[in-house]
Parts: C-alpha cells; structure tokens; sequence
C-alpha cells in the first residue's frame, strides 16, 4: 500500500558558480537572510555592507524570477509575495594554487577560494486555522503533598548547612 504523500511546495533555486572569494565570507551574508521573505530579504541585502552583498543580491533575484517564469511555464499559483528565502548556502569551489616568491630563492604556495553560491525559495504556505481539541477526560487537581514535602526538604538542607557555616567562621576568627 501507498501513502498518499501531501501536495508539495515547489522550490525554485538560482546558482552562482566559481565566484572569486571564500565560502567562509558568503556565508555571513547568507546567514542573514535564511528564513526571510524575499522582499525583507532584498532589503537587507541592499544595506549590508560586505563585498558579497551585490553577488547575493543577484542570485536572490534570479531565484525570484525563476519563480515567476516558471509558474507561468506549468501553470502554478505562485504569489511572489508569499516566497521566501528556503535555503541559502555557499559551497566551496576548485582552489587557485599561486606561488608567492619568499626571501633566498624559496617560495610559498597559498591558495586563491572560489565559492558556488546557492539560493532556494519556496511560497510559504498558510497556516490553516486548527480547531481546539475539547477534551472529555476531567482534568485532575494536583494536591499539596508534594508541594509540603518539598519545602520540608529544603528545611533539612538549611539545617545541615548551618553548622558547617558556623565551623567556617570559627576557623575564620581563630
């Protein structure tokens, strides 16, 4: 037997590949707009003050306009008002080997990063209003035993801490 599975949101994503610059760096961008409305999300972008900002910015804005095309394509009801930003990563891309020149005839290698960035949006769904769960069973009163043997207990450990506070003092004076 098979599950029905429930309809599925689709996704729409935009790539940027072999970017110069570092995962580590595109990443504090993207991690700002995770989770966003793509409008809030353009927003920040446009303020932010990184040198990725312009590249995230664009991708953003392809991820927005495949969404657009691609629901006129198939026909789909897509408000662009409801997207937001599912996903935003930054994987890292093949490495420049360089070689810079060092002092006596040595050299020292280091490598130039290279990023792909990747951005997925997704409409939002709306939150269906779920009924309130009435309940037969009658709810049960709690007593005030517990409650008694809990300040008894803390009693006990006041007692059994004040002589050693006294002996502190004690040792203190002398």
């Amino acid at each position: 037997m098979q599950k029905a599975k429930a309809p599925s949101t689709p996704e729409f994503r935009a790539e940027a590949k072999f970017q110069r610059g570092s995962p580590q760096k595109a990443k504090l961008v993207l991690d700002l707009i995770k989770g966003l409305r793509v409008e809030a999300a353009i927003n920040l972008v446009a303020v932010t003050n990184k040198r990725w900002s312009p590249v995230v910015e664009k991708v953003l804005r392809s991820a927005i306009q495949n969404a657009v095309y691609l629901s006129d394509e198939k026909n789909l009801d897509i408000d662009v008002d409801n997207l937001y930003v599912k996903t935003a990563i930054a994987n890292e891309g093949p490495r420049m080997k360089r070689i810079r020149p060092a002092p006596m005839g040595r050299a020292f290698r280091y490598q130039r990063r290279i990023s792909h960035i990747i951005i997925t949006v997704a409409e939002k769904k709306k939150a269906e209003p779920v009924a309130a769960a009435t309940s037969t069973e009658p709810v049960k009163k709690t007593a005030g035993k517990p409650a008694a043997k809990k300040t008894a207990a803390k009693k006990t450990v006041a007692k059994k801490s004040a002589p050693k506070k006294a002996a502190k003092k004690a040792v203190a004076t002398a």
